[in-house]
């Protein structure tokens, strides 16, 4: 498989020595300093791109692989209230977009299992749900993309929600999730999930140790995406009986 990979932060430093151990080749390497080069000519020497850069240049990104017909993985978080638009205009031109907040599997599952609990928890309402998550202190957005989804992910599945907060807000809605958003030096992501009552107290929690979790999940996903037509997320790959 040839990649271009947009981004050549961690992540997208992550991403290129898994492929090559993966035996792929990295045909294109686009950051700050060389954006002429993000051009149709150059975007076609590859299969697909991976996309992991900050939240105001992603869109224009994705377009421009979109463009030169190029399926695209994007990692980037933060600009997702355009999605819609973003969706609405690949799958207009017929592009392949595949979306997420986060690509570690392990992170997948626990959106899934947060979805099953959140729907079980609205049975007990002395529970009182928060999410916290800790991520290394080069993170630009806050709360994290994960986080945002956890949270969102209750929200469809729990009447007693309604929305979400950063817990250093002052917010008097009962039914607004508090996300505590912390940034300490070293840590790869960290996310909590917490439903408490007056007597006890369940958890579900991701730790990741390393990015590579994230590397290798963007990689399956532009394998996965490639010979394909349309707007995925992970769902698509990992449960895709949850689609029909």
């Amino acid at each position: 498989m040839k990649i271009a990979i947009i981004g050549t932060g961690k992540m997208g430093q992550a991403i290129e020595k898994m492929a090559m151990t993966q035996g792929h080749e990295v045909v294109l390497r686009i950051n700050e300093e060389n954006r002429d080069s993000l051009t149709n000519g150059d975007l076609k020497k590859a299969d697909v791109a991976i996309e992991f850069t900050q939240p105001a240049a992603a869109v224009d990104n994705l377009y421009h692989c979109l463009e030169a017909g190029i399926p695209v993985v994007c990692g980037t978080t933060g600009w997702h209230n355009r999605i819609q638009e973003v969706s609405n205009k690949f799958k207009e031109k017929k592009g392949t977009l595949l979306h997420a907040s986060n690509f570690s599997v392990g992170v997948n599952i626990m959106f899934e299992l947060n979805k099953v609990l959140s729907g079980w928890m609205q049975q007990h309402p002395d529970f009182h749900v928060s999410i916290s998550e800790i991520h290394h202190t080069h993170k630009l957005d806050k709360p994290s993309g994960t986080a945002v989804t956890l949270a969102q992910g209750i929200i469809n599945t729990n009447n007693g929600t309604e929305a979400w907060h950063l817990s250093e807000e002052t917010n008097s809605n009962p039914k607004s999730i508090a996300i505590e958003a912390l940034r300490e030096e070293g840590v790869v992501g960290d996310h909590t999930v917490e439903w408490k009552s007056p007597i006890d107290r369940i958890t579900i929690r991701h730790e990741a140790f390393s990015r590579d979790g994230f590397a290798s999940g963007a990689l399956l996903a532009a394998g996965w995406i490639k010979d394909r037509k349309g707007v995925f997320t992970m769902n698509d790959i990992l449960f895709p009986e949850s689609r029909r």
